[in-house]
């Protein structure tokens, strides 16, 4: 049995965060981010729909679904992110081209240290404007030199 990759554990960044277990090489598929699929209106009816809550266990898959990793979640739900991440997220389409069957999984950009919490940027866009009020809902404590202390990303000018 090969040694475990990663592990869960309370984390310095917020609440609960995702660490190497051992030495992660560049290019390594750590984990698939797992949940229970549902539509953006499914999604806004339980979550109430706002940008007010901070949430952050929804995963948005595609322009049709989301994925819901409070349902039926896995250990990739407590990655958190990061301004200088190790990690990022790959959306990678189904082979029979149903967006329900897409998938979401997070590799490794760089050699990771066993003990080093993983993150990834999140890309968090809102349609409204990210006012002040907004970005302390969406904080960032990641750390990092060049933290933007806010998990929004700045918005693209027209």
């Amino acid at each position: 049995m090969p040694d475990k990759l990663i592990q869960v554990r309370n984390s310095a960044i917020h609440g609960r965060g995702v660490f190497a277990a051992r030495p992660i090489k560049k290019g390594t598929r750590i984990i698939e981010y797992k949940g229970k699929r549902l539509t953006h209106k499914e999604a806004d009816r339980i979550y109430g729909g706002t940008s007010e809550t901070g949430h952050t266990f929804l995963f948005t898959l595609n322009d049709y679904y989301v994925i819901d990793a409070n349902q039926a979640g896995n250990a990739a739900r407590w990655i958190n992110h990061g301004c200088a991440p190790n990690c990022e997220s790959i959306c990678e389409e189904s082979d029979d081209g149903r967006p329900e069957n897409e998938r979401v999984f997070i590799d490794a950009i760089r050699d990771i240290r066993a003990g080093e919490e993983l993150t990834y940027s999140y890309f968090i866009t809102l349609d409204e404007p990210h006012t002040r009020r907004l970005q302390k809902v969406w904080k960032c404590l990641c750390g990092a030199k060049k933290c933007t202390g806010t998990m929004l990303e700045m918005k693209k000018k027209d």
